[in-house]
């Protein structure tokens, strides 16, 4: 995991993620299943130019979908990580 834009996929755009950000500076991305802390840490500083403080990390379960129907899939897993800043500010919904 060297490359940066590897280890974050694309961030959380939810209700929970914007109250988060909000209220108490953080930010939730969707990251890659084999980065550790310390590679999210340093990615974040890099791509956005800002310091990161606290890094937190959750393994989301893949949920069970209905394909067709007789027969039933389930999504992948997937890794979220919850990045609390010291210093800057990340705007995703102004560059929408």
């Amino acid at each position: 995991m060297k490359i940066i834009y590897e280890v974050i996929k694309s961030p959380c755009l939810t209700e929970k993620g914007n109250f988060l950000q909000e209220t108490e500076s953080k930010v939730v991305f969707k990251v890659d299943r084999r980065a550790n802390k310390i590679e999210i840490k340093k990615a974040v500083e890099n791509l956005f130019n800002v310091t990161v403080s606290k890094v937190a990390t959750a393994n989301m379960t893949g949920k069970r979908k209905r394909v067709g129907a007789r027969s039933a899939g389930i999504t992948s897993n997937w890794k979220k990580a919850y990045i609390t800043l010291s210093e800057g500010k990340i705007d995703f919904l102004d560059e929408l």
